[in-house]
């Protein structure tokens, strides 16, 4: 079927003001692979089923649009926590101002280096998940992303990695378009936890290919916050094998616009995969467009899944959820549970939500819900009596709401760090 000339216009646009990076064989087939899959589907546009509530433009056109770059005083999200540091800058891996990438049970290299090789192990994983979650949702930022990312990092673990790997993101230039894309691959019985913070530049492309081997575990905890411009569309394909387990928990605060999409294949017995998330967004600050998309597919028996969301809402800040469970047949025993959530905290601020079930297989637990509301009148009015300040009753009732999606980070360091940046956020917000 021909593309839209809107459509055609759009992605011929994008694609005329970029050039393929250089790399090796393996690589570069990759690349020309994707960006001929990105010119059959095209880049997103608003008349499309999964960007309908979401206007995809400021992630398509040909620049990016300026974001300005602050200073801040407070402490650095996990700068108490033990860890191996890796920085970007602009998109750009800076290895100068990174921790050596050197921890036990852990292979880690940039996407550069290793696309320059012959010979790699990321071969087999490049682009391959970001393939397959193109069906049956077509995925175009993510094919873009698979061929033009330079930078990025391969992390292949191979035991239990005795702290997290941090990802930091700083951006300097106000009208930087940074694309990069990673790939993890967890072999069997490893171990990892990976963080990640910053806002990365005024626009950001970013992909995840994460392979989770039999009885492999995979931690992934991230916030996204203070850049109140920032534009940015994320994208996390994972592969889980038997008995694995994969957890994803992110915090949103700020950005003009914020797409995170998560596409899971659970396809091996008895594995878990939990995504969650909160986003608390303040329309006084600026726009503020909050876009949470998941597909898991139960392709295995005996497995569970988790999508918990919550948004905080207000000054005119709108919020989006999809998600779909699919059970695929042959899938029985599945576990499957999905909740989004909003608490609007002015009658100026939006909500969307599209919660889908597909089901196959006959003896499956699945459910979803979806609801929106305002703050709790009888519960205000509670802590108020026992001479509790308006507001920040308001900001424990805040917190409050938010806490059934914290509680899926399972490090308590971790969790507690997290839980002071929204602390911190709502404190702002009160002057």
């Amino acid at each position: 079927m021909a593309l839209p000339q809107q459509k055609l216009d759009a992605t011929g646009a994008r694609l005329a003001a970029m050039s393929l990076p250089e790399g090796g064989a393996w690589i570069s087939e990759a690349r020309t692979s994707a960006r001929a899959r990105v010119e059959a589907m095209g880049l997103p546009h608003r008349r499309d089923e999964y960007w309908k509530y979401t206007r995809p433009e400021t992630l398509v056109e040909p620049g990016a649009r300026e974001a300005s770059t602050f200073e801040t005083y407070e402490p650095t999200v996990f700068g108490e926590i033990d860890r191996l540091k890796i920085v970007f800058v602009d998109g750009v891996y800076d290895a100068e101002a990174s921790d050596e990438l050197s921890l036990a049970g852990v292979e880690i290299e940039p996407l550069s280096e290793a696309g320059a090789k012959d010979i790699h192990w990321a071969r087999d994983l490049y682009g391959v998940l970001e393939t397959r979650g193109q069906s049956p949702v077509e995925r175009p930022l993510a094919a873009l992303n698979t061929a033009y990312a330079a930078d990025g990092m391969v992390i292949r673990v191979t035991g239990k990695a005795e702290k997290p790997v941090s990802l930091v993101y700083l951006q300097e230039s106000t009208s930087s378009d940074a694309i990069f894309h990673h790939v993890v691959k967890i072999e069997a019985g490893a171990d990892l936890t990976l963080l990640e913070n910053g806002p990365a530049a005024a626009r950001l492309n970013k992909v995840m290919e994460v392979e989770i081997a039999d009885g492999g575990a995979f931690h992934h905890v991230r916030t996204q916050g203070r850049a109140h411009e920032r534009r940015a569309a994320t994208h996390i394909f994972a592969r889980l094998g038997k008995e694995s387990v994969f957890k994803s928990f992110t915090l949103t605060v700020n950005g003009a616009l914020t797409r995170n999409e998560a596409v899971i294949e659970l396809t091996g017995d008895d594995a878990v995969a939990h995504v969650a998330g909160a986003a608390l967004g303040d329309g006084a600050t600026g726009d503020f467009h909050h876009d949470d998309t998941v597909f898991i597919t139960h392709d295995a028996e005996n497995c569970e899944s988790r999508q918990v969301y919550k948004k905080v809402l207000r000054n005119g800040a709108v919020g989006v959820f999809q998600g779909k469970i699919l059970v695929k047949d042959g899938a029985q025993k599945t576990d499957g549970y999905q909740i989004s959530q909003s608490l609007l905290l002015d009658d100026d601020s939006q909500f969307l939500a599209k919660p889908e079930l597909e089901i196959y297989a006959d003896d499956v637990v699945c459910s979803h819900g979806s609801t929106s509301g305002a703050i709790d009148e009888e519960g205000l009015f509670y802590l108020r009596s026992r001479g509790v300040p308006k507001d920040i009753a308001t900001d424990l009732m805040v917190i409050a709401f938010v806490a059934e999606a914290l509680e899926e980070i399972e490090d308590e360091a971790i969790a507690a760090d997290v839980l002071s940046r929204l602390e911190s956020w709502l404190q702002r917000r009160r002057g």
